[in-house]
């Protein structure tokens, strides 16, 4: 989904993630009908949109995203791109990039079949990440407790027993569930944070460390030819 918030005007581009504010001429539909008509039934309100139009600033992108915000619900249906998968660095594993790309694909249409892709993307995760290798899920998460934050390992277990997910997790990880659109979202929330705060966190950390290293190394050896 196209991240937008209309109170600051402002939106990332789901083409190349850049964050900036927006001008957009707004347009609103109603059934069909422009603004200035009066809907045939009362009920017609609920098929009230805002259109947005946004054009991306960034020289290197410069492409247009619509989406639509449903004026009585605040839901948003993206219209293009209608898919707004994030793109993560080549240093994450492969399965675990299909594995999230495919669930976002499909999140809207089967979130049951998102959800099962989401939790193998959290188990590939476990095992590449930190090494464990358990029976289960269930027992791969208890033995990640003592190795994350608190907040962290409270959210994911917490995401374990959210209804259908917490009933299933503990035993096969392929087991297709029932499972609503807004929790398959919220695990894919949660996958999200977890590439940021695992992945990317550490891959930014030895990127920082190893610049500082280099820098002292090139002073020594100016300080040692003095």
């Amino acid at each position: 989904m196209i991240q937008i918030d209309t109170k600051s005007n402002s939106y990332v581009c789901p083409f190349c993630g850049h964050a900036q504010a927006y001008y957009s001429s707004v347009d609103i539909i109603e059934n069909g009908n422009n603004r200035n008509m009066t809907p045939i039934l009362e009920g017609n309100i609920e098929s009230s949109f805002s259109i947005y139009t946004l054009y991306c600033k960034n020289n290197k992108c410069k492409r247009v995203s619509v989406t639509a915000i449903n004026r009585t619900t605040g839901k948003q249906i993206d219209i293009v791109p209608q898919v707004v998968i994030k793109l993560w660095p080549s240093y994450i594993p492969l399965q675990i990039r299909q594995d999230y790309e495919e669930a976002v694909m499909i999140i809207e249409a089967s979130p049951k079949a998102a959800a099962t892709l989401l939790r193998r993307c959290l188990q590939g995760m476990i095992h590449d990440f930190w090494n464990i290798k358990e029976k289960n899920l269930n027992a791969e998460i208890t033995s990640l407790k003592d190795k994350i934050s608190v907040s962290q390992w409270k959210a994911i277990d917490g995401l374990r027993k959210l209804g259908n997910i917490g009933a299933h997790m503990e035993s096969d990880v392929n087991l297709i569930i029932d499972i609503d659109t807004d929790e398959a979202k919220k695990l894919l929330r949660l996958i999200e944070l977890l590439l940021e705060k695992w992945y990317i966190a550490r891959h930014d950390e030895e990127e920082l460390l190893n610049d500082i290293s280099s820098i002292s190394e090139d002073k020594e050896k100016v300080r040692k030819k003095k």
